[in-house]
């Protein structure tokens, strides 16, 4: 399976979880239609992701949940200021104006990738 389609599928899956009530439909859109700017950002993320364990020689998973999810969610910001010039501000938000379910999610998804790397 593809880095980005790994990222796309644990955001499916925590969105899933902790969103309240009904996701929107580009929330739980799958990997197949999800956009070629979004599928590239969720592969340059988990590649950080993965950089990130392995340059720590895997002690980056004796971090915390908030800092683990602060790592997806800061990766993924850069992204957004990559593929969009004037990106929404929810898109670039920082990590104490994210929703909870967001928060957590971000959190499942590096959570995902140290179990794979």
């Amino acid at each position: 399976m593809s880095d980005g389609r790994v990222f796309r599928e644990a955001w499916i899956a925590g969105v899933t979880k902790h969103y309240p009530g009904e996701p929107k439909p580009g929330y739980v859109t799958p990997w197949e239609e999800t956009p070629e700017w979004e599928r590239e950002a969720a592969a340059a993320v988990y590649g950080q992701v993965r950089d990130f364990i392995e340059v720590s020689a895997g002690h980056a998973t004796r971090l915390t949940r908030e800092q683990k999810g602060r790592f997806v969610a800061t990766c993924w910001t850069a992204q957004m200021f990559k593929h969009f010039e004037n990106p929404k501000p929810g898109y670039v938000a920082d990590w104490a104006d994210l929703p909870g379910w967001q928060q957590e999610t971000d959190a499942d998804i590096f959570e995902r990738i140290e179990r794979i790397e």
